[in-house]
């Protein structure tokens, strides 16, 4: 019953809000304060999405297949990287200001110099996401690599185990909680950068198929499209939690103030 409490407590706030901005939205629109073929009302928005659907569905998919591909790059690559750097710390003062400089770098900027180098196929799309992603997931794990408890480290050593050994029982596990955060913030960027990538070239995906809609004069498809890309990001967000929870069983729960 206190589970379900909580529960109840975390999610009626901001769904209470949300239904306030609807409320609001939808009132601004039914009495012209602002013009409908400019901003739709919700109501317009969930018919279009309503109606739209099985196109919809047909973008999300190619969406989805292509954040999939780029977040799970990107997941690879930023854990791989970041043990490199881990290992090899000369390696580590080296490329660690390189790292930060090609984060302030946007990323609309990348994507047509991707484009120009690889065409306009998946590979350019792919890259541009994993760019993205791989940075947030490096760091979380190089800052959760060291944080270790140092009796802990101690005693391996103590106990004649060398640096790999080290690695898989002592330094991983206590950087899971970091990787996952980085994880998190690497699944909502993920959708994002599809978004943006899918923008070079408008054929299929939900970024393309917004890019069209709006060239169109179609508000309704607009704003059904982007609520679909909000409840994508979402979604990806709550997988990766269910997954932490599921990989980090020892880690004690907050209990709620």
């Amino acid at each position: 019953m206190d589970s379900r409490k909580r529960l109840w407590s975390s999610i009626w706030p901001p769904a209470l809000m949300l239904l306030l901005i609807f409320i609001v939205w939808e009132f601004i629109v039914r009495y012209e304060l602002v013009y409908s073929w400019l901003i739709p009302s919700p109501i317009g928005v969930g018919q279009e999405m309503i109606n739209s659907w099985s196109r919809l569905m047909e973008h999300w998919l190619a969406t989805m297949q292509l954040t999939l591909l780029g977040f799970v790059g990107g997941a690879l690559s930023g854990i791989a990287l970041a043990m490199l750097l881990h290992f090899i710390p000369i390696i580590r003062r080296a490329m660690y200001p390189v790292l930060i400089l090609s984060q302030n770098i946007p990323v609309i900027v990348i994507a047509p110099i991707l484009t120009m180098l690889l065409g306009f196929g998946m590979l350019p799309k792919v890259l541009l996401i994993v760019l993205v992603c791989f940075f947030p997931i490096c760091i979380a794990m190089l800052g959760g690599l060291a944080q270790i408890d140092y009796s802990l480290n101690n005693y391996m050593r103590m106990i004649g185990s060398n640096k790999w050994q080290t690695f898989i029982h002592l330094e991983l596990p206590s950087a899971l909680s970091n990787v996952f955060s980085g994880l998190k913030i690497a699944a909502s960027y993920s959708v994002l950068s599809a978004v943006v990538a899918e923008w070079l070239s408008p054929k299929v995906g939900l970024g393309g198929f917004m890019i069209l809609s709006s060239r169109g004069y179609m508000p309704e498809r607009v704003f059904a499209t982007v609520l679909l890309i909000v409840m994508t990001s979402l979604l990806l967000f709550w997988l990766v939690t269910l997954l932490e929870r599921l990989c980090i069983r020892w880690r004690p729960r907050k209990e709620a103030s």
